[in-house]
């Protein structure tokens, strides 16, 4: 009995031994394991009552210990430190984060503290200030965003649209922000223009209420001349204009998206750079791949202060004309048996050429239309080809073209909508030729889903024109950046 104790004993201090060797063994692997490398990042909010006071909030990531360096000189071991500065400027602020292993990686930013009243003097004087739109240059545009700022259209003082650069826009001290007009508006085509224009799209017109009715019948007179309130937010660069109608900029741009009628409030950016006598100023709208800027002048000096130009400048050439006998395009294949006069040319939607009938695969081959995606705006371009011409339709009375949509197509507010247009434009002397196009909308239940329809248009408006170069095939609607894939065959005038 003894000896069976004895092994006993033995065989469980045995199991403890190798349980504790596991164990020390185990510990000991962890231990060696590093620690996962630190993520250093931070964001700041200045106070509202004192803007020299910063509150810095840690987001770094695997870090246990923290450096700050306020760019003044300070620094700070805690994780969300508050800081007071002693002066107005700008300061790049480090911050180290250090792991357990004593890894570090650092985050730098620059912030900018403002005083409040000096940024407020520069908005509005010392106690009003009038903005006008910069005449020298660029004045407004668009692009895809901040870095691509007017790449896709900008406005110069070249006499195009003398009028907006007479609008006067004055802030004062006690947050008055007033507009004045002086009698004319321009007939922008968000507003006015469109598919259902009025009689005011695309001109200088006489700023009246009579004339302030948009596109889609409402009054919209709140934008003429008016006194309205603003806020001004220095530590983000941020105006808020408020009241019915308040606007700078474009009229229909607001906070987050563009509205045709006044709003009651909206909110853009701004900075502004001081000039020997003059001070430039940017506002900015910035949407989902869309970014609007303005660049406005306040001058201290008058006589620095460019004329307007009042006559539009020559744009383009105007092309010879051709009166051609034959024009079509199959989209069966891209060679001479299947196109005639005209050919397409770089634009926003394409086209494959020759690809399989999704109705029928035994069928002639067609093109299959592509609306490219994160593009508002966009359509298919056909010219003459080899050689640019005006094209004369005295030949034609219509013109037809065969278009499939797939019935799995998904037209949703904000996305594809359930249209399209076929128009006739001067592209080469015309500067912004989609202001005045011949143009046939086809929507709704007119617009057939899963089956080929012919679509014909009457050429008697087309034809009564000498100056159109520019034939364009429309897909799904714009104002949006979805993505379609349509097909189409036979557009063949007769």
């Amino acid at each position: 009995m003894k000896k069976k104790k004895s092994n006993l004993f033995l065989t469980m201090t045995m199991i403890v031994m190798g349980a504790f060797a596991m164990f020390t063994f185990n510990s000991c692997e962890k231990d060696e394991d590093p620690a996962e490398d630190p993520i250093a990042s931070f964001q700041v909010e200045i106070d509202e009552e004192n803007y020299l006071q910063v509150t810095f909030m840690n987001f770094s990531q695997n870090a246990e210990t923290y450096l700050w360096d306020f760019g003044d000189g300070n620094t700070s071991t805690e994780e969300n430190p508050v800081h007071v500065y002693d002066t107005h400027g700008d300061y790049e602020v480090v911050l180290t984060a250090t792991n357990s292993d004593g890894v570090s990686a650092n985050f730098a930013q620059v912030i900018e503290i403002k005083d409040p009243n000096e940024a407020l003097a520069l908005l509005a004087g010392e106690t009003t200030k009038t903005w006008k739109l910069y005449r020298e240059g660029t004045s407004m545009g668009v692009g895809p965003d901040a870095e691509n700022a007017r790449s896709w259209w900008s406005l110069e003082n070249t006499g195009d649209r003398p009028c907006v650069y007479y609008h006067e826009f004055t802030f004062n001290r006690e947050g008055e922000f007033i507009f004045e007009d002086n009698g004319s508006f321009w007939g922008e085509d968000a507003i006015f223009g469109g598919d259902n224009p009025t009689d005011v799209h695309a001109t200088c017109f006489e700023a009246v209420a009579a004339n302030m009715i948009n596109n889609e019948g409402a009054d919209v007179s709140a934008w003429l001349s008016g006194t309205h309130a603003f806020e001004y937010n220095p530590t983000n660069n941020t105006v808020t204009l408020n009241g019915l109608g308040a606007w700078m900029g474009l009229p229909h741009l607001g906070t987050s998206a563009e509205s045709n009628v006044p709003e009651n409030s909206k909110s853009f950016q701004i900075s502004i750079e001081e000039h020997d006598g003059y001070d430039l100023m940017i506002v900015s709208y910035s949407y989902a791949e869309l970014y609007w800027d303005f660049t406005y002048a306040s001058y201290s000096d008058p006589s620095l202060e460019p004329p307007v130009e009042e006559e539009p400048q020559e744009f383009g050439e105007d092309l010879p004309d051709t009166t051609p006998d034959e024009i079509f395009v199959t989209f069966a294949a891209k060679d001479a048996e299947n196109m005639a006069t005209i050919d397409t040319v770089p634009s926003g939607s394409s086209v494959i050429f020759g690809v399989e009938d999704p109705a029928d695969a035994e069928a002639q081959l067609v093109g299959e239309f592509i609306r490219t995606g994160g593009q508002q705006y966009q359509e298919l371009q056909f010219r003459t080809s080899p050689d640019l011409f005006d094209i004369q339709f005295d030949n034609f009375t219509e013109a037809k073209i065969d278009i499939f949509v797939p019935a799995e197509t998904d037209f949703v507010e904000g996305g594809l909508v359930r249209q399209f247009v076929f128009g006739f434009a001067d592209m080469s002397a015309t500067e912004e030729w989609w202001n005045s196009p011949v143009q046939f909308l086809t929507e709704g239940e007119d617009f057939v889903v899963g089956e080929w329809t012919t679509y014909t248009f009457d050429l008697t408006d087309v034809k009564a024109r000498e100056d159109l170069d520019m034939i364009y095939l429309g897909i799904g609607g714009g104002g949006h950046e979805a993505e379609g894939i349509f097909y189409v065959r036979n557009l063949i005038f007769e």
